[in-house]
């Protein structure tokens, strides 16, 4: 799928095997393992990667599935695991990593706890799919520019908030090669679903990615991204234009975000509406917080909105 944003060509890639229960090899000494959770927001599933030859790194161990679990230890076949890494704590993520814990004794590493990018109104959900696994607790936390080492290979946590404010890449070194899971995705544009996420935190990440020169990003769903910085300005022009067709509604009378997704979401399919409306209120928020938007209530997906 093409999309010009701004003269950037956005070029989404749906073209991907995920090849169920395989390890299906990737790069040198990388492998994926695609969990079995197809979905509207997982695409063809989640995607798995243990890293190493002798001594291995997992990285998201994916939703909590006995299936799954048996392809990545078919996959570790008996070799030791030093540690296991997890980008952010959303169910199709994070959840079976305590039993891949238990099977291989080795560490939990990630940001940090579930938590929300802002405080949670009260009554607040989000209606999402892979809703926050607050169970999640990490035996080691990773700060950003931190690195976790292995058996010839060493992985650097790349803090990208903005999906959650807990989301990490991990770039292995000596490679090019970033694992950037949920933030950047050549399958789709990344749901950003207040509270957790936060528009403004992921317009700061992609630009943080974009002053780094990895080779290709291997992420959390479908395919890798093979051309990052073209994708990633095409990523950011996108999000420009959808806060102007936003603040065009606004501007044109458009209070409510349900009367906005309908106009500016038309073609997107319905089940999506929810994340879409999501979407709205992220960059509602931040327009907010720059003085552009006023909210006439109080800020949320059933709040009413007016230009500054």
């Amino acid at each position: 799928m093409l999309a010009r944003e701004e003269g950037y060509l956005l070029e989404f890639d749906r073209t991907f095997e995920p090849r169920y229960g395989e390890a299906v090899q990737i790069a040198s000494d990388v492998y994926r393992v695609t969990a079995d959770n197809p979905g509207p927001f997982t695409f063809a599933g989640t995607n798995s990667y243990i890293v190493g030859r002798d001594v291995l790194a997992v990285i998201d161990p994916g939703p909590e599935d006995e299936n799954h679990l048996g392809a990545l230890m078919k996959a570790i076949a008996g070799r030791p695991v030093s540690h296991i890494l997890v980008s952010h704590t959303h169910r199709d993520h994070s959840p079976l990593s305590a039993r891949l814990k238990e099977l291989t004794g080795a560490p939990l590493v990630a940001e940090g706890p579930h938590r929300p990018a802002r405080l949670r109104l009260e009554g607040e959900a989000t209606p999402l799919d892979s809703g926050g696994d607050t169970d999640f607790r990490p035996d080691l936390v990773l700060a950003d520019g931190e690195r976790v080492e292995g058996d010839g290979w060493a992985l650097r946590a790349v803090h990208t908030p903005g999906h959650t404010a807990n989301h990490l890449a991990f770039a292995l070194e000596g490679t090019g090669l970033l694992f950037s899971a949920d933030h950047v995705m050549a399958w789709s544009t990344t749901v950003v679903a207040p509270p957790d996420g936060s528009m403004k935190d992921y317009m700061a990440s992609l630009d943080k990615l974009l002053e780094r020169d990895d080779r290709i990003f291997y992420p959390g769903h479908g395919g890798p991204v093979t051309a990052p910085k073209p994708f990633l300005r095409g990523l950011k022009a996108h999000r420009k234009m959808r806060e102007r067709a936003i603040l065009e509604r606004i501007v044109a009378g458009d209070r409510s975000i349900p009367v906005i997704v309908r106009a500016i979401y038309r073609d997107t399919d319905p089940r999506l509406h929810g994340a879409a409306g999501l979407s709205v209120l992220a960059h509602i928020e931040d327009l907010v917080s720059r003085g552009i938007v006023e909210a006439e209530t109080a800020p949320g997906l059933d709040g009413f909105y007016r230009a500054a």
